[in-house]
């Protein structure tokens, strides 16, 4: 297992070690022994799968304290742009992005600690996108950034994403009272 560091601390880019022949491939997607080697000594209580076709962008999503959630996230089937802001206060990188592309092909993870944002946008229909959870979900506690908020400058490259009424509704980053602390 190859682990990337990113420019934001506490974000890692994870690629497996993934054995393949005419049969197809196997790799492990999630060891506890592996992860703790990089302090993501988290429990995961919670596994969530979405399909979805292109052009739809889910995010940017993410759960307060005291139900703050990391995720490991991968693409079984499609491929995603995904993204996530730093909204933890007193950081370095608040307000700062990252990007990656995850597909069924590449197979690569992506560790989002509590503490950030989180959304993606489909590249391809019937992509089918799976997350580890550290807490379980809660309604009340769940809170979301505009996903074209200006201010975070993220490009999409998408001009009209089908979105959710929630996302459609979010509010931008200078309208976050954050309750993450770095």
């Amino acid at each position: 297992m190859q682990v990337i560091e990113t420019n934001i601390p506490g974000l890692f880019e994870i690629m497996p070690q993934v054995f393949g022949d005419d049969r197809g491939y196997f790799f492990e997607s999630y060891s506890k022994e592996a992860f703790a080697k990089f302090d993501v000594n988290f429990e995961f209580v919670q596994d969530n799968q979405s399909l979805s076709n292109k052009g739809v962008l889910r995010g940017l999503h993410f759960q307060n304290p005291p139900y703050a959630q990391g995720k490991l996230v991968r693409v079984i089937q499609g491929a995603v742009l995904d993204v996530v802001v730093d909204i933890r206060k007193g950081s370095p990188t608040y307000g700062k992005h990252h990007k990656v592309m995850l597909t069924g092909e590449n197979k690569m993870m992506f560790w989002i600690p509590p503490g950030f944002a989180h959304g993606f946008l489909t590249l391809e229909d019937h992509t089918i996108f799976s997350y580890k959870c550290t807490h379980l979900y809660n309604k009340e506690s769940e809170g979301s950034v505009l996903w074209n908020d200006p201010e975070l400058a993220i490009d999409w490259n998408v001009e009209k994403p089908l979105l959710s009424p929630k996302d459609i509704d979010a509010r931008p980053l200078s309208e976050l009272n954050s309750q993450f602390r770095y």
